[in-house]
């Protein structure tokens, strides 16, 4: 796509990139096929295509509005068009330059800065978010029906971890409201490897990932979290620590973009490399590992649902069903498995209507095969579409560790 920045627009610290992906865009519509506001929606300007065209305008130097803040607002940053893209459109990082552009040149209203500014101050902070959740499911009954949905329906509490010292160790984010949310998956993975040899090193230090922040017209803050995360995680890299291990797709995503998004960095480029490399799902992990060892024979009937973020974000897509079904477990058939469920961080709260109709659709290709449970990656997905109060939703490693013999 032949592309003219702006004077103004050539200042911007990524201009240069801004500029290589849209002349990689040749206009083709292909992604618009696979995407989920665009089916939904039938507007060209709520499908990658049309969402390019508009930061390519705001990059030249044509007029920002609200409208054009809001198709983009909309865009739930699955990355389904980056699979899709014939051309290898790096649409992610356009998305967020251009993103970053509009907010600073449009004022959003009262409400939508309240709601943003509320959620930043909250989620990224795990002890403030447990105590939240605590105090809503005292008074869950009193709560209206869109929060009720918000907290989890059965988590399952922590159980203890190995306290065994391994030769082989990696490090785990811990993530923001997983462990209110769902407690037990974290020790749950910690002795699945453990009884593969592996010791999982917990750093208080290292705290949220950096994506609520950076996705929430805050990418500045979300830049120092990482920071502040690779200064955590360092003194046990150094000590050999050979992953960076996390349960969480969305977060993974994330970390793994840690070396492109401080590459100008001088301080931190090379260490945020570093730890863009080690950063590993927990399905990288396990399967390499002699799962044998495991001893598991499981028959149970499931439906996984693989998260966006595993899927178009991490390029994951089979592996852990791969895993499940080399363990033993019934997998499902799950229609239109590509496309997103509508949790994408905190979409489901910052454009609810789409994200209910995205979830709904979601829950009925999942439940047509009639699985028992549903297992998922990322807890976002599993407590959006738990909220559902459907079929129940884990997440796959719970599963795997609750048949251990």
């Amino acid at each position: 796509m032949q592309t003219t920045l702006s004077e103004r627009a050539r200042e911007l610290p990524r201009a240069a990139e801004a500029e290589s992906i849209l002349r990689t865009c040749v206009h083709c519509g292909f992604c618009n096929a696979t995407c989920p506001t665009y089916q939904l929606l039938g507007d060209e300007l709520d499908g990658p295509r049309g969402r390019i065209y508009l930061i390519k305008q705001v990059l030249e130097g044509n007029e920002v509005t609200q409208k054009t803040q809001q198709h983009l607002d909309r865009c739930l940053s699955c990355r389904n068009c980056e699979t899709t893209c014939p051309s290898g459109v790096d649409y992610h990082n356009l998305l967020d330059i251009g993103r970053a552009v509009v907010d600073a040149a449009v004022p959003r209203p009262l409400g939508q800065r309240l709601l943003r500014e509320g959620l930043r101050r909250t989620v990224p902070h795990p002890e403030l978010f447990k105590g939240l959740v605590n105090s809503g499911q005292v008074f869950r009954a009193l709560l209206p029906d869109a929060l009720q949905s918000k907290l989890p329906r059965h988590a399952t509490p922590a159980k203890p971890r190995p306290r065994t010292h391994r030769d082989r160790q990696v490090l785990m984010l811990e993530g923001c409201v997983q462990p209110s949310l769902s407690p037990n998956t974290n020790a749950a993975a910690a002795r699945v490897l453990d009884r593969l040899g592996i010791s999982v090193i917990s750093s208080r230090e290292a705290g949220c990932c950096g994506a609520v922040d950076y996705h929430l017209d805050a990418q500045a803050a979300g830049l120092d979290r990482a920071r502040r995360n690779i200064d955590a995680w360092w003194p046990s890299i150094e000590k050999g620590a050979e992953a960076i291990v996390q349960t969480a797709s969305g977060c993974g995503a994330f970390i793994k973009d840690y070396g492109h998004l401080l590459a100008s960095d001088p301080a931190y480029a090379d260490k945020a490399k570093k730890v863009s490399a080690l950063a590993l799902d927990l399905v990288e992990v396990l399967r390499n590992e002699p799962l044998e060892q495991l001893g598991i024979h499981a028959s149970q009937r499931l439906a996984f649902h693989c998260p966006c973020t595993l899927q178009h974000g991490q390029k994951l897509g089979g592996a852990v069903e791969a895993l499940l079904m080399q363990l033993g477990f019934n997998l499902t058939s799950v229609p239109d498995g590509h496309l997103c469920c509508g949790s994408a961080g905190t979409y489901s709260l910052t454009q609810p209507a789409l994200s209910r109709q995205l979830r709904d659709n979601k829950l009925n290709a999942l439940e047509s095969g009639h699985p028992e449970v549903i297992v998922t990656a990322n807890i976002g997905c599993q407590s959006h579409l738990d909220g559902a109060g459907r079929t129940p939703v884990r997440h796959w490693i719970e599963l795997v560790e609750a048949v251990l013999p």
